[in-house]
């Protein structure tokens, strides 16, 4: 990237799709545009067929087996359709969601508890710890015996980029009869991720997260060995075995397939080169600006997502941060773009014992598989240069 030219690291938020995605999606707007519920001519086989194509690449990308994946508008859609679905089809008495979710999770939560239903928020490690953003696994077990569970976590948290042990909590809620929902949503292509062998009950994805579009998205129901049931959330054609209802989008859907068959085939090149962009920025953030500070867990601790760095530079507000950057081409956010338009501070870094003003000084970038080098050492010389031009010594 030239030395002026923009730099994206706001990779949580979206990712620029690949053009290969691009280019597996075209021929299904304009040539092959029939409608996958079309049974009765060409047009629709064929579009009924790429739908099935593309269910095969994410169900191999996930660890799945096609007929437990059902296509959505995107990872909220299936939270949605997981968590409610859930409750609404089985005996549960609970919920269970760590403090530090996502929005799409934790609001879900909030609307299930309003209709009766019991919820537990857990806290997490704080700051202090060795390992910022856990859960208390005891905690998690002594919770999950007081009845009927529905437990949704993260795969890894969209901000601080912790990753769980979601084998081990696995083992816990199931050991009770429970159920487990994972949000996934920044696991494909910076993870290697196989939901079956994880224990995920239910597991939640989004395209746009890994180099495909935005407006499609996947939800695993398991059906192996516990045969996992949910209830439908939208009513109509009987779409997707009758668990989602509504016309398939199958340009989408194409791409969400290549975009996920693309993230397998270059996952381990693509983990190692953002884990070095990613510590290559922090390195360089240490030698311009010493007194900056980490949030979340050690880079190298092995409990972060390759692609992650969350900082905040003392006595520099965030988002004055965030403005001066973005006046020289460098995208970086606040936190989750799903709540960035909010006032509140992160209620992730709150949940990790920041104060309010530490919180808001706070901010994310997120490199990619696209991501290069170069664009690493621009965006550390304008942070460096935005920092000082707001009178930090």
């Amino acid at each position: 990237m030239p030395d002026n030219g923009p730099v994206y690291l706001d990779n949580h938020a979206t990712t620029r799709v690949d053009p290969d995605v691009v280019e597996s999606m075209l021929p299904w707007f304009t040539d092959n545009y029939g409608n996958a519920g079309s049974g009765t001519h060409a047009m629709g086989v064929e579009a009924r067929d790429a739908v099935e194509a593309a269910r095969q690449q994410v169900a191999q990308a996930v660890g799945a087996t096609p007929r437990e994946i059902i296509f959505t508008s995107g990872a909220t859609e299936s939270i949605n359709l997981a968590m409610v679905g859930a409750v609404s089809r089985q005996l549960i008495t609970q919920c269970i969601v760590p403090k530090t979710e996502h929005a799409a999770v934790l609001d879900v939560a909030d609307q299930l508890e309003r209709q009766g239903l019991s919820v537990c928020r857990l806290p997490v490690a704080t700051k202090e710890s060795k390992a910022p953003g856990a859960l208390d696994l005891d905690n998690l077990d002594a919770m999950v015996c007081s009845g009927p569970t529905l437990v949704s976590i993260m795969f890894a948290n969209n901000e601080i980029g912790f990753v769980h042990p979601i084998s081990d909590i696995a083992d816990i809620v199931h050991a009770h009869g429970s159920l487990l929902h994972v949000d996934c949503a920044q696991a494909i292509g910076n993870c290697s991720l196989d939901v079956t062998a994880l224990g995920a009950d239910l597991a939640s994805f989004s395209a746009h997260k890994c180099h495909g579009p935005k407006g499609v998205g996947a939800l695993y129901v398991r059906r192996q060995q516990r045969n996992v049931r949910i209830d439908p959330q939208v009513f109509g054609g009987g779409q997707e075995r009758g668990i989602r209802s509504g016309t398939l989008n199958v340009p989408g859907i194409v791409g969400m397939g290549r975009a996920c068959e693309l993230a397998g085939e270059k996952l381990d090149a693509a983990t190692k080169q953002m884990a070095a962009l990613r510590t290559k920025l922090w390195n360089l953030l240490l030698e311009y600006i010493p007194d900056i500070q980490l949030n979340g867990p050690p880079i190298e601790s092995g409990l972060r997502l390759p692609n992650n760095l969350n900082i905040r530079v003392p006595g520099i507000d965030g988002a004055t941060l965030l403005a001066e950057l973005s006046r020289t081409g460098v995208a970086a956010s606040s936190g989750s773009a799903c709540s960035s338009e909010q006032p509140r501070p992160s209620h992730v870094l709150r949940a990790l014992g920041l104060s309010e003003e530490e919180a808001r000084q706070s901010i994310r970038f997120g490199v990619s598989r696209m991501t290069s080098s170069e664009e690493i050492e621009a965006a550390a010389e304008r942070l460096k240069g935005a920092v000082e031009s707001l009178g930090h010594v």
